[in-house]
């Protein structure tokens, strides 16, 4: 199982949005004294050029103008101002203020970077990893991370755990991978405390520990990791490191349902459907169905279907069921595509075609579904 590089990259694009330049006590205090910091930063100041540059890029006391924070931020970094250097960067990097440029994004980060600032190496790092203005090489990704995150930047360490677990510009090593997420985690970071409970339950880096595992997951999943939430749910559903408990499983994925995890989603309408740590509600089963159908979950979309051949759930509707079959049929699932293929034969919510029926049973045949195979050597050589 491949560490959630998306989590990742999440957190980092959100960290480049935050209060650029100084901390927000500082500008508050900074905000009566704007007329003297103009006219220092008119001087040239570049310290005074990196605060009027921040209250323009947050709106801090003065109307939020991208155009001048740029424009201010390029005076003090060309001073060699490092937080200067990086702010022009995150502006380039976005888009805010000038024309998105990751090449420029990547020039500024550097100078920032070769200063010594942790967030400018994170951030040049992840465009060498993404390949953006510069040549993708996640050799350089791993060197630039590995900077910041002996600083203790919490996000380098997040993504340099992540370069080691998947063996990406550095040799795979879980072990490398497993203390860098714990660092991370140690600083609260969630995706930090997933990906760290996640080593634990697949056993790399260390022994498996489940019980370890639903401690680091069950932090990250406090914070709203939707990952966290999932993988803790299955634990309490499976009765990994825990004991089985259904209600408990159904809370953590309703939880990641809600954040949009289609799984979760076909997972809360599963336990509906079976009355696992709630009442059975066949109605609330198809509403977590359809949400995560209508993401293309193909199980969601062939229970879906199911739901309208039976009548469990809705009224029934041949014409819906077979719509729902064939979704899931075309993305290969093999109970889809034989239920499909008996809707053709009967001319069930769709016309009649024994042709259609047969290939329908062929392609669940060829997906291991014995059904199928059956199906479809009657239908070829004799009555079904």
């Amino acid at each position: 199982m491949d560490f959630r590089m998306k989590v990742s990259m999440r957190k980092i694009i959100m960290g480049v949005m935050a209060c650029f330049g100084l901390g927000q006590a500082a500008l508050a205090e900074s905000i009566p004294d704007f007329k003297n910091m103009l006219r220092a930063a008119e001087q040239g100041d570049p310290e005074a050029q990196l605060s009027i540059g921040a209250m323009y890029a947050n709106g801090q006391g003065i109307s939020q103008d991208h155009r001048l924070a740029v424009q201010w931020f390029h005076k003090a970094a060309e001073q060699e101002n490092a937080q200067a250097q990086f702010n022009l960067g995150v502006m380039y990097q976005l888009g805010q203020g000038v024309g998105q440029d990751y090449v420029q994004a990547a020039e500024w980060y550097r100078k920032a970077a070769e200063q010594g600032d942790t967030g400018a190496q994170n951030n040049l790092g992840m465009l060498y990893q993404n390949g953006q203005g510069v040549s993708q090489d996640y050799a350089q990704a791993a060197k630039w991370f590995y900077r910041a995150a002996d600083q203790e930047n919490t996000a380098a360490q997040l993504n340099l755990g992540l370069l080691y677990a998947n063996g990406q510009g550095v040799e795979r090593d879980y072990a490398q991978a497993l203390k860098w997420f714990r660092r991370a985690a140690e600083h609260g970071d969630a995706a930090g405390q997933y990906n760290l409970g996640l080593a634990y339950a697949n056993g790399k880096g260390g022994r498996q520990d489940y019980t370890q595992a639903i401690e680091w997951y069950r932090k990250a999943a406090e914070q709203g990791n939707v990952d966290a939430q999932y993988n803790l749910g299955g634990m309490y559903a499976s009765g990994k490191g825990v004991r089985q408990d259904y209600v408990q499983a159904i809370e953590w994925y309703r939880k990641a349902a809600e954040q949009g995890d289609m799984v979760a989603q076909l997972n809360v309408g599963v336990m509906y459907a079976n009355g696992q740590g709630v009442e059975q509600d066949y109605v609330q089963a198809v509403k977590w169905y359809r949400k995560a159908a209508e993401q293309g979950n193909a199980k969601a979309q062939f229970n879906l279907g199911v739901v309208y051949a039976t009548g469990q759930g809705d009224r029934q509707d041949y014409v819906q069921a077979a719509q729902w079959y064939h979704k899931a049929a075309e993305q290969g699932l093999a109970d889809a595509q034989y239920n499909l293929g008996e809707m053709y034969y009967y001319g069930r919510g769709i016309r009649q075609n024994h042709t259609l029926a047969k290939e329908w049973f062929a392609k669940a045949c060829q997906n291991g579904l014995k059904q199928g195979c059956e199906a479809y050597r009657h239908l070829d050589g004799a009555e079904f």
